[in-house]
């Protein structure tokens, strides 16, 4: 179960940490009307992935073992594809501006929609966090909770550090925020090995 717990986490960490609509929306409240308003949008993952992670759990249930193995391996090939992507990032950050300025929604509402229409949710479940949770419930149900619960525990928090950070740029100074995509690289191509090194044995198995 600390297992699933640790990837969830992880996966949470580096998910946050990488630029994105979600957070260059927070960035653009944060300028507007200070942290202290914006910090509940930090909740918006909360609302807006139940529906996709409801639809993803319900399908990925229903498929057999090798496609849920090949689901995984896809999921693997795109976190060392966002690793690499991660590694681009951070050599660019250094000659580039902090984040650009976005159109200010005003209300958690508008913030879980930003979220609901952004395609990251939809792969991450799909792709990555779905068969993953399916895998540790076949486990025993605890472990697919605990990936669950430590994925979105690690996201809300990470989100509020975030907004907070935004808030007083001596928090955090571009040198940090530097090193933090250098970590996310990291974990994201380690998960993603993972990934492949537990799916491509069950998947060369069932295609015997």
């Amino acid at each position: 179960m600390l297992k699933y717990a640790a990837i969830g986490a992880s996966l949470a960490f580096a998910a946050v940490v990488q630029p994105g609509p979600l957070q260059a929306y927070l960035l653009s409240r944060v300028s507007a009307i200070g942290w202290r308003r914006t910090l509940p949008a930090s909740f918006a993952p909360l609302i807006s992935d139940g529906p996709i992670a409801v639809l993803a759990l319900i399908v990925l249930g229903g498929l057999s073992p090798v496609m849920q193995s090949a689901l995984r391996m896809a999921g693997g090939v795109l976190l060392l594809y966002l690793a690499w992507r991660a590694v681009r990032q951070w050599q660019q950050s250094e000659r580039q501006s902090p984040a650009q300025r976005a159109g200010a929604p005003r209300t958690l509402f508008e913030a879980t929609l930003v979220n609901l229409l952004n395609p990251n949710p939809y792969l991450g479940w799909a792709l990555i966090l779905g068969p993953i949770a399916v895998a540790a419930w076949r486990e025993t149900p605890a472990a697919g909770v605990a990936v669950v619960a430590a994925f979105y525990l690690t996201m809300v928090t990470m989100l509020a550090v975030l907004i907070f950070s935004f808030g007083g740029a001596r928090v955090l100074g571009p040198g940090f925020q530097r090193q933090l995509l250098l970590i996310s690289a990291l974990i994201l191509a380690g998960l993603g090995i993972y990934q492949l090194a537990v799916s491509v044995p069950v998947l060369s198995q069932g295609l015997r």
